[in-house]
């Protein structure tokens, strides 16, 4: 069973019978992009409910993790702390008619897929370092946020060098 798996054994054919947790899990891989995502073994704080439904197991939660990428713009090292919040019905293998709906399986629920999808959601497509980051120089790959007034001189034509020191 995978950390982030909960046992639904005492809530089976109780309808409206709940249970919580409060969990802390190692993230798994895959739970981010070339940028951004969440550090493989870093910790995952879950708040989980888990109540009997008719058909399933209702599951409603919160996940906190940590953040870590790079600047978009400026590809400075970001750090910071996020949450998702999840819900999430968990279909008795009997009441399952989808193939892409969760199950309950040997009664238990797995939110491994259900949290890896709503993190990958929930990461920003560009991720900054600060809402105005000014990135980096075209020209030479200067951060700008280090110094705003960086410039380069004006470019010219190799072409027009031979007559530069012409003089009338």
């Amino acid at each position: 069973m995978s950390e982030f798996s909960f046992s639904a054994r005492e809530l089976t054919g109780r309808v409206g019978a709940a249970k919580s947790y409060e969990r802390e899990a190692p993230a798994p891989e895959d739970w981010g992009t070339d940028l951004i995502g969440v550090p493989i073994g870093s910790p995952v704080d879950l708040e989980v409910t888990l109540e009997a439904a008719g058909d399933g197991i209702w599951v409603t939660g919160t996940a906190a993790y940590p953040l870590h990428g790079n600047c978009s713009r400026c590809l400075r090292d970001i750090d910071y702390d996020d949450e998702t919040d999840f819900e999430e019905l968990y279909f008795y293998p009997e009441h399952l008619e989808d193939d892409d709906a969760s199950a309950v399986i040997d009664d238990h629920v797995d939110l491994e897929p259900l949290l890896r999808d709503q993190v990958l959601l929930s990461l920003p497509f560009s991720p900054l370092c600060t809402p105005d980051c000014l990135g980096l120089c075209a020209e030479c790959g200067f951060n700008l946020n280090d110094d705003p007034e960086h410039a380069h001189e004006a470019a010219t034509d190799p072409r027009w060098d031979a007559l530069k020191d012409w003089s009338r």
